[in-house]
């Protein structure tokens, strides 16, 4: 798979022509941070009125789907709960990852923006997010690209991660 990167700002999300974009939502914090907040935002609080009628909770394992047109430059918004932020520990990490993939590969979708899960909260680190997304999906056939929206340090950490990874590879495909 290979990954590319945008800020999450708004002009940059609208420069994204790509289907969809792909975020985990926690079930603890309100106003939702990162892509969620600013799609939120974009949407007129539509993803906040679903979450105070009780159609998006941000529990563990909760998959959503809303149009993101023409409020947005995406057809389809994918929210994956997460649960408590506090309780995205490295196994609920790799699983909502796999879980992405996997939406995504049903949907059909080859090239999709996608938020790691737990950044925008700070409650996972660059380098951890950098080499479970390199273990968990970094093979993967079910999409081609993700757009990684991540800005600042946690892009540096991550693109360096994911570069040696590809140095790696070169060097010795079967350690792939």
């Amino acid at each position: 798979m290979l990954f590319r990167f945008a800020s999450p700002t708004l002009p940059r999300l609208d420069d994204l022509d790509l289907e969809v974009i792909a975020a985990a939502i926690p079930s603890d914090v309100r106003p939702w941070r990162g892509v969620v907040g600013l799609c939120d935002f974009r949407m007129g609080a539509r993803l906040s009125k679903l979450a105070m009628k009780g159609d998006v909770s941000g529990k563990l394992g909760e998959v959503v789907m809303v149009p993101g047109k023409p409020f947005l430059s995406f057809d389809k918004v994918v929210l994956f709960g997460c649960g408590p932020v506090a309780g995205l520990s490295e196994t609920i990490y790799a699983n909502l990852l796999h879980d992405m993939a996997k939406c995504l590969g049903k949907l059909k979708v080859r090239v999709a923006a996608v938020e790691l899960p737990g950044r925008a909260y700070g409650a996972v680190t660059p380098q951890l997010a950098a080499e479970v997304l390199i273990r968990e999906v970094g093979h993967s056939a079910e999409c081609d690209q993700w757009t990684l929206v991540e800005d600042g340090e946690g892009r540096s950490v991550i693109e360096a991660l994911l570069f040696e990874q590809r140095r790696r590879l070169r060097r010795d495909p079967a350690t792939g």
